[in-house]
């Protein structure tokens, strides 16, 4: 499974159940609330000022593993 930042976070955390905690160690404390679910994960990315293609990598690679 791959990940794209183009994804909504909604969308995400329901595709794996590690993606949530990733977000969350990430900086990402809002993933409960409502806007989150709509938001794209670049769009929250530059919410909290993360480089969203690091990111990505990040969790593509730990997904790749599994």
């Amino acid at each position: 499974m791959q990940i794209s930042k183009d994804m909504l976070i909604g969308d995400l955390v329901q595709k794996h159940e590690l993606i949530a905690p990733m977000l969350m160690r990430a900086g990402m404390h809002c993933l409960g609330c409502p806007s989150a679910q709509m938001e794209t994960l670049e769009e929250a990315c530059m919410v909290h000022g993360l480089d969203c293609d690091t990111l990505v990598s990040g969790i593509n690679e730990v997904l790749a593993d599994k």
